[in-house]
């Protein structure tokens, strides 16, 4: 018998509080910080997608594979180690003038992992923020 499960990357009914909350120590305020700044940036209320990331505004996406599902075009996840900080694909690549001035950071595909935000340029996140949305948006018309 099949079963309608959900995508992973879905809006949930989790609490934005509620995901807050599990964050700890110092990265607890930090963890409010990022919230007000990509809601700043993005213009929209957060939602709490796949029970832990907390993601601003939706948009959808197709590859070429024909794969294709919802997303957040500005999201974030806090936890007791890092702050991930969800960009567009590739932007380690294209935006090293930014990186560079970012301070301490690990980047990947499209995560921004930062350990301590008192360690980062807060402008700078502000611009790969900004960056990442007006992308993402062009891209795909959200």
């Amino acid at each position: 018998m099949a079963t309608n499960k959900a995508p992973a990357m879905s809006p949930s009914d989790v609490s934005v509080t509620e995901v807050l909350d599990r964050v700890t120590g110092p990265r607890r305020a930090e963890a409010d910080e990022l919230l007000a700044l990509h809601r700043e940036v993005s213009g929209a209320e957060p939602v709490v997608w796949a029970g832990r990331i907390i993601g601003f505004g939706q948009y959808e996406y197709r590859y070429d594979t024909g794969h294709s599902g919802i997303a957040p075009p500005l999201g974030f996840a806090s936890n007791s180690t890092k702050h991930t900080i969800y960009l567009s694909t590739g932007f380690a690549e294209r935006w090293t003038d930014l990186l560079e001035q970012l301070g301490k950071h690990q980047a990947s595909k499209a995560c921004l992992y930062v350990t301590r935000l008192s360690n980062v340029d807060h402008g700078v996140l502000r611009q790969l923020l900004e960056r990442s949305l007006a992308e993402t948006l062009e891209q795909y018309g959200a």
